[in-house]
């Protein structure tokens, strides 16, 4: 596989740390922005790369040459093969692919410039591939999505809707456009890159692409952050530091805090049925937060009998589940993933959904809703736990092999602590 890396972009915001060099070039922990992707890359066996230049692209030139020379940093060989295109005059995030017509006879990995990641890139191409889409977008969690690009997906993972920055927006869920992407060679067929002019990716090539379908949507909580400004800068200095970039990869083993949702999170108030009756607990965002830093993964696992008793949508709960992800957005947290059982085993009630009314392994206390997770992210069980408010809680969690913690409840029986934040804070006492 090649990869493509668009390195043309001029950084005004992120210029205010250093002028002198283009944006991937950027040194961080001693190191350009680029050469930390080159590194990715090639570890996973991508060699042949191109870069898009533009603003000071002889700096990076002369830096990489074709690859085949040392870095100044660590005295290794870049052990790649770069070619360049060069932009003569801006192009936007996407005009440079024009070059490309023709030339790409594979899939290929499009890496935006500024970002620093690591990812299985193996199970993204894996999952390109599945799909069989034109293209893939890798979407994620992070801790500001009121001022990132938000695509939504449908059951089958293909993208439904963009949200730009500046769109209006009220309960939405908290994946964002990160910034890598998987492209069928057949993009560069659109009429749009026929001509060499100024294009952007995310509205001109791929946003049309979601009337026909064509779009997929890769969710992941691997690490991708953007270097866009000096604070994202020192934000990704410190992860870089606790070395919380790479352990996200999922080739390697995760370990979850898995919360229960109604009564752990959000106020309990029995069968919950709408976002209007949807309220955070104090202190719940920070705690969520805290496992955000922590290198745990923050994962709900939720019993909703209200679909199969026909008192709310999988849609519903999708809009309710948008506006907890919302509200912990706002203070500067996220779920990396949300498991919800939608069974129920007793009949008898008006409108509900007969084929959901069955005994199930997802319903707590059984621990099928974990185990899934641990499937999907590579989660090691025993180094991970649950947390929940209920008896149901801590067996699913003992079920699965995770160590378990019982909050009090709503209505005042004691557990092991008394909140979400005291249980984070017992955990982090484990670790």
């Amino acid at each position: 596989m090649q990869a493509v890396i668009m390195a043309g972009g001029r950084g005004t915001r992120i210029a205010k740390l250093n002028a002198k060099v283009p944006k991937p070039m950027v040194p961080i922990e001693g190191m350009p922005i680029l050469e930390h992707q080159l590194c990715v890359l090639k570890r996973q066996g991508i060699q042949e790369i191109i870069l898009a230049v533009g603003h000071l692209g002889y700096k990076i030139r002369d830096y990489f040459g074709d690859g085949s020379k040392a870095s100044p940093v660590t005295g290794e060989p870049f052990g790649v093969s770069i070619q360049y295109i060069e932009e003569k005059e801006p192009l936007g995030t996407a005009g440079a692919l024009h070059y490309l017509r023709g030339k790409m006879t594979e899939d290929f990995l499009l890496v935006n410039g500024d970002i620093i990641f690591d990812v299985d890139i193996a199970r993204f191409a894996g999952y390109h591939k599945e799909n069989a889409g034109l293209a893939t977008i890798f979407t994620h969690p992070n801790g500001h999505p009121f001022d990132s690009g938000i695509i939504y997906a449908d059951f089958k993972k293909r993208a439904t809707k963009w949200l730009h920055k500046e769109d209006a927006r009220t309960w939405y869920k908290n994946r964002v456009n990160a910034g890598l992407h998987l492209l069928s060679p057949k993009i560069l067929q659109l009429p749009v890159l026929q001509e060499l002019h100024k294009v952007d990716l995310d509205r001109d090539v791929l946003e049309p692409l979601i009337a026909e379908g064509g779009l997929m949507v890769y969710d992941s909580p691997e690490y991708v952050k953007d270097m866009g400004t000096p604070e994202r800068y020192y934000e990704v200095l410190a992860d870089i530091r606790a070395g919380r970039v790479g352990s996200k990869n999922l080739s390697h083993k995760q370990k979850a805090i898995f919360l229960d949702r109604d009564g752990t999170l959000n106020k309990h108030v029995g069968f919950l049925r709408s976002p209007e009756e949807l309220e955070l607990i104090e202190g719940a965002a920070e705690a969520v937060r805290e496992i955000n830093h922590s290198g745990y993964l923050a994962i709900v696992a939720t019993n909703q009998p209200v679909i199969a008793r026909g008192e709310v949508t999988e849609e519903g709960l999708e809009l309710i589940h948008q506006k907890l992800e919302t509200l912990l957005g706002r203070e500067g947290a996220y779920l990396d993933a949300v498991y919800y059982c939608p069974h129920h085993p007793d009949k008898g009630f008006e409108g509900e959904v007969e084929e959901l009314k069955v005994i199930c392994h997802c319903r707590k206390p059984s621990p099928g809703m974990l185990l899934r997770a641990a499937k999907d992210y590579n989660i090691d069980l025993s180094e991970s736990w649950m947390v929940g408010d209920s008896e149901n809680d801590v067996l699913a969690g003992k079920n699965a092999g995770c160590r378990t913690l019982l909050l009090e409840d709503a209505k005042g029986r004691k557990g092991d602590c008394s909140s979400l934040l005291e249980a984070v804070a017992i955990i982090g006492g484990c670790g």
